[in-house]
């Protein structure tokens, strides 16, 4: 089985249910792409996640939940210590903010031992990480994390990479943007979202990060621009899509998580790059439609 890996960290998750009620969830930035890429990926694939959780009841109940819907915990490993983190979504308008409670995540530690590390992610084909897979760990996790991503693609493993910038994890934005570099450069696959490229980098347009990026040596960069035009470059072709349909979102979370696995899944399915764009499109647009992170798949239409 070929082995679709995404690393970074897993979260227990609040949303609104209504009359002050709150609901439970697992969710994730890396977990989120890997969940919407799951069910496109061509025969043959595996999906699993590498992360570090507690030992806690709900960090067994998170194993529960990746184990029942076909995700692999092989690669997770358990902190005798910590927990996994907690986070809540804020709406206005759809649009998303949150609450976050991590400082004792597990997720943390993830990277301090290097050769375990190693053997974590050890055998991708595809592997998916993060600008917050990189923020919540240390200088030298970081450094070690990158390394590890370094020998997959040495021994012929592709590599998809979201700088997803969250300021509030970073140290400051001179740190970010070095990191986030140093990563961009490891890619095969590059998923920016212009919004954020704007605040880390100051670019002016989606032109701008395409650039840059293009500097940084990706054969493959798709510039998410919150259903505006999308540029893109991809087996040496670089253009950009007309604008696409543009839904007022229920709930933004993981809009492009989500649009980051469709779009991959379906890469690795042969599909052309506008083809892919449309899927990933197509998959955000239904997921902005419901509350949360991880929609069931069978609900979404």
């Amino acid at each position: 089985m070929k082995q679709f890996i995404a690393i970074g960290e897993a979260m227990l998750e609040l949303s609104a249910a209504g009359d002050n009620h709150w609901k439970m969830g697992i969710a994730g930035d890396s977990l989120n792409t890997l969940w919407y890429a799951r069910p496109g990926l061509p025969e043959g694939w595996k999906t699993a996640f590498v992360t570090a959780i507690g030992a806690d009841e709900i960090s067994a109940r998170l194993l529960d939940f990746l184990s029942e819907n076909g995700i692999s915990t092989e690669r997770i490993i358990r902190h005798p210590d910590r927990i996994i983190g907690l986070y809540a979504i804020h709406l206005e308008a759809g649009e998303r903010r949150f609450t976050y409670w991590r400082d004792r995540s597990a997720a943390r530690c993830l990277a301090e031992d290097p050769d375990r590390l190693d053997q974590l992610v050890h055998g991708a084909e595809m592997l998916y990480f993060s600008g917050i897979s990189l923020a919540i760990l240390p200088e030298a996790g970081r450094q070690t994390l990158l390394k590890a991503v370094a020998k997959i693609r040495q021994h012929g493993g592709r590599i998809a990479f979201d700088p997803n910038y969250r300021p509030a994890l970073w140290e400051n934005t001179d740190t970010a943007c070095k990191t986030i570099e140093a990563a961009a450069r490891l890619a095969d696959f590059l998923l920016p979202s212009f919004s954020d490229e704007a605040a880390c980098f100051g670019d002016a347009d989606p032109a701008a990060t395409l650039d840059r990026y293009q500097r940084w040596g990706a054969a493959s960069i798709i510039v998410k621009n919150a259903g505006g035009p999308i540029h893109y470059l991809h087996a040496g072709q670089r253009s950009q899509t007309v604008s696409l349909s543009r839904l007022q979102p229920i709930d933004s979370t993981a809009a492009g998580d989500s649009f980051n696995g469709a779009f991959l899944a379906a890469i690795l399915q042969g599909a052309p790059v506008l083809e892919a764009i449309q899927a990933g499109h197509q998959m955000a647009s239904k997921v902005i439609c419901y509350p949360g992170a991880l929609k069931p798949l069978d609900q979404l239409g």
